[in-house]
């Protein structure tokens, strides 16, 4: 492939692709677009756990605990007509079951069951088992040196937090 140029860019999307770090645009959008690629194949690695993706957001919620229907549908930026039919379809597959709430009695709390739990454990595992496999075979041991050197500053980027 001959060297990019005025003339003729590299491709966004070719690993080689030079970035200019002062056009801040073009390097959100690269990295927003590869990202995008990345969880796209993360997510087909798991594709067989048979959860839509709005079924695998609400249960990855729920790891970190019980939450309304409600407060599950803030979370995700849904209606809570849509939550319900999430949660619904969840309960009838065992993944999650509804829980009296300890200070409001109008409300209930949706909570991941054992088998919710495995199935989440499931998917990140496929996820992480692609991942794993991918690092050790598309890249070598520079190309992997160098993007862990870059984690801390995709850290800073995610969390907002210099750590």
């Amino acid at each position: 492939m001959p060297p990019a140029d005025a003339a003729h860019p590299a491709s966004p999307t070719s690993p080689t692709s030079p970035s200019n770090p002062d056009d801040l645009p073009a390097l959100a959008g690269e990295i927003h677009a590869v990202l995008g690629q990345l969880f796209r194949r993360a997510r087909a690695a798991s594709a067989g756990s048979g959860l839509t993706a709005s079924q695998r957001s609400a249960v990855a919620r729920l790891r970190d605990g019980a939450a309304t229907t409600a407060d599950l549908a803030r979370a995700e930026f849904v209606r809570p007509q849509s939550m319900r039919m999430t949660v619904a379809a969840l309960e009838e597959q065992g993944y999650v079951r509804r829980t009296p709430h300890p200070t409001d009695g109008r409300q209930l709390l949706i909570e991941l069951t054992d088998e919710g739990r495995a199935a989440m454990d499931s998917i990140l595992r496929a996820k992480r088992d692609w991942l794993t496999t991918a690092l050790g075979t598309e890249l070598d041991a520079d190309q992997r040196a160098a993007l862990a050197e870059a984690l801390p500053l995709l850290r800073i980027i995610a969390t907002g937090e210099d750590s």
